[in-house]
């Protein structure tokens, strides 16, 4: 076995040219198939974690998934609001330990504007716990201060005392614009991944303040100057939605339930771990697409290598012939050609994995600055370990089929001359 594997190093040697564009091609594959998996997973679990440790979201009367959408992930609108009452209610009750009011509706040129407390900076967190963090400024100190997500301050190239004007509704327009009350950037997050990144925070009070003169998205009267608001008593009528965290997770169903029967106006209260289990089983289309897109990967790999195999095969008739006319056994012929296919194989698997974990080294700050994706330089899983596992079957399957071919060929076949 030892002289066989020594014969299968040296073909391999002599054939160096065929052999690297071999190994480059099961290489590449094991980096696209690996490299698709960890997007896979991380981004599902980026998914998941995009809010974390709020126990129960509270909204207007709607199914779950649509208060998800529109609370956390700023994707469509709310069927009703929430009675500023309603909220003094739920946030006076006995179990409940903090809460974050959010309003919706306005945007800026493209970025949903949430109109918040400064407990929203206090307490809301995503992926394992993590707060929000500031990259420049702090929390909103007057009444026109906005904070914006990393991804606005980007793509807007906003930076710190800026001023912005908010429009009325989604569209950006100049007809529905609150030109009358500009806002200064005061504040701007770390990347986090998730909404928020694209989000334009500024208080209650300044929403209600650029409300006024306003009637069903259109502007009927005079409105506010920064002196008038400034010197007014700003109270919201009503929210979109309550984020909420309660003094014990034991309490959740409990609380859950207070809120669902609320007698005073129909709410929904949402658990926003399952709400989100259940909102990426809806997309789990996309998921099975790139396991899809990972297998063709790793099949075409094989199959350029198995092409270069037989390719070669031809060229070594005359090796094969000369071998078996020096007493090799047809097990021996099969045996180094299949030594050969798992030889470049596992190499091909070695160094995709060092080159994947390399280039995320590299790449990684890049990745999670524009994508807000963390790829971490972790051990592999036992899923990609199994999916390495099976790339080497295949290679060993892959290289059976020149070593047939080889078997069947006749000693004479070799040794005559074709022109």
């Amino acid at each position: 076995m030892i002289s066989l594997l020594g014969l299968a190093g040296q073909s391999l040697k002599n054939r160096r040219a065929t052999a690297l564009l071999s190994l480059l091609t099961v290489t590449i594959a094991v980096v696209l198939l690996l490299g698709v998996e960890k997007v896979r997973t991380q981004a599902k679990a980026s998914f998941a974690n995009t809010i974390s440790n709020t126990d129960l979201i509270v909204g207007a009367r709607s199914g779950p998934i649509n208060l998800l959408l529109y609370s956390v992930f700023r994707i469509g609108n709310a069927t009703n609001n929430i009675g500023w009452e309603s909220y003094q209610r739920l946030r006076e009750h006995s179990d409940v330990s903090w809460t974050i009011p959010i309003s919706l509706g306005d945007s800026h040129r493209g970025f949903r504007v949430v109109g918040t407390s400064n407990d929203y900076f206090d307490h809301y967190q995503y992926g394992q716990k993590q707060p929000l963090a500031f990259r420049q400024g702090s929390q909103f100190s007057s009444l026109f201060d906005t904070v914006i997500g990393a991804q606005v301050a980007k793509e807007l190239g906003y930076k710190m005392g800026d001023s912005l004007i908010i429009a009325h509704g989604l569209a950006d327009k100049s007809f529905n614009q609150h030109d009358n009350l500009p806002f200064t950037v005061t504040g701007i997050l770390a990347p986090t991944g998730t909404p928020v990144d694209r989000s334009v925070h500024v208080s209650l009070e300044a929403i209600e303040a650029i409300h006024v003169g306003w009637e069903s998205g259109a502007r009927l009267g005079q409105g506010l100057t920064q002196d008038q608001a400034q010197q007014r008593e700003l109270q919201p009528e009503q929210l979109t939605a309550v984020m909420v965290g309660l003094n014990s997770k034991i309490k959740t169903f409990a609380v859950q339930r207070w809120v669902n029967t609320y007698p005073r106006e129909p709410l929904t209260a949402i658990m926003p771990g399952i709400a989100l289990h259940e909102l990426w089983g809806m997309m789990r289309v996309g998921e099975q697409a790139l396991l899809v897109i990972a297998g063709f990967v790793a099949v075409a790999g094989l199959l350029g290598m198995l092409s270069s195999l037989l390719t070669s095969l031809n060229e070594r008739r005359r090796e094969m012939a000369i071998l078996r006319a020096m007493g090799a056994r047809p097990l021996h012929i099969i045996l180094l050609l299949v030594s050969e296919a798992v030889a470049i194989t596992v190499a091909g698997i070695v160094f995709g994995v060092l080159l994947l974990y390399g280039g995320l080294e590299l790449a990684q700050p890049y990745i999670l600055s524009e994508f807000g994706l963390f790829l971490p330089l972790n051990w592999p899983s036992s899923y990609e370990l199994s999916l390495m596992a099976g790339v080497l079957i295949a290679g060993f399957i892959v290289g059976l089929i020149p070593a047939w071919r080889a078997y069947r060929q006749a000693l004479a076949d070799g040794m005559t001359i074709k022109v």
